[in-house]
């Protein structure tokens, strides 16, 4: 699979976009954004393709990554187009960011609430464990790799998913079904924010 198609053009999907970019991948992003201006965002990006996001959400693979509040009125159009594709769900369920406050999910994965907005397609969580500042400093520190963290209810999708960390250069690892998983790594939960590298033969993080 080598088409990634990216909902959201904001901090994360750009950082996102320009790693799969650099790991073959042929990427399509999409956002709110003037087309004009997306257009040159997407040239900036180092080759990326500017779409709609019924572009983007064609794809067999997608990563959403939009804020929050945003999630319900950008997937309520799609709710008839998925085709089992891989949606990566790469949100954090942040209400506000100026004070950060989370949304009140019932003890659910923020994920799950995702799932059921998205019928049809086949959700993985991934890429929002690990704080952006962290992100963008690359897939190595030394001789270690950070980790990313891949949870999902389909196991087809979430070995797919990790190639594509792994592609990235990153280290993914496993983390469990959408619903326990989800929980552990999205914001509010231990996993949080960490940035765990794991070198040759090495369990350490930090």
């Amino acid at each position: 699979m080598r088409h990634l198609g990216i909902i959201g053009a904001g901090t994360v999907g750009q950082a996102i976009a320009r790693l799969a970019i650099a790991a073959g991948r042929s990427v399509v992003i999409a956002g709110r954004r003037p087309a004009a201006d997306l257009k040159v965002l997407a040239e900036q990006l180092g080759g990326a393709e500017p779409g709609a996001v019924r572009d983007a959400a064609a794809l067999d693979m997608v990563v959403l990554a939009v804020r929050w509040p945003d999630i319900a009125e950008v997937l309520a159009p799609l709710s008839r187009s998925w085709r089992n594709q891989i949606l990566i769900d790469a949100t954090n369920p942040f209400v506000t960011f100026e004070p950060p406050q989370l949304a009140e999910l019932d003890g659910q994965s923020a994920s799950a609430i995702v799932a059921k907005q998205a019928p049809g397609a086949r959700v993985v969580k991934a890429f929002n464990s690990v704080t952006m500042a962290n992100f963008t400093k690359g897939p190595l520190d030394g001789r270690a790799r950070r980790v990313l963290f891949v949870s999902g209810d389909h196991a087809d999708a979430n070995t797919e998913v990790a190639a594509l960390i792994e592609d990235m250069g990153y280290r993914a690892i496993l983390l469990g079904d959408l619903e326990t998983g989800g929980r552990l790594q999205q914001a509010g939960g231990p996993l949080a924010g960490r940035d765990i590298l794991l070198g040759t033969g090495a369990g350490e993080g930090n």
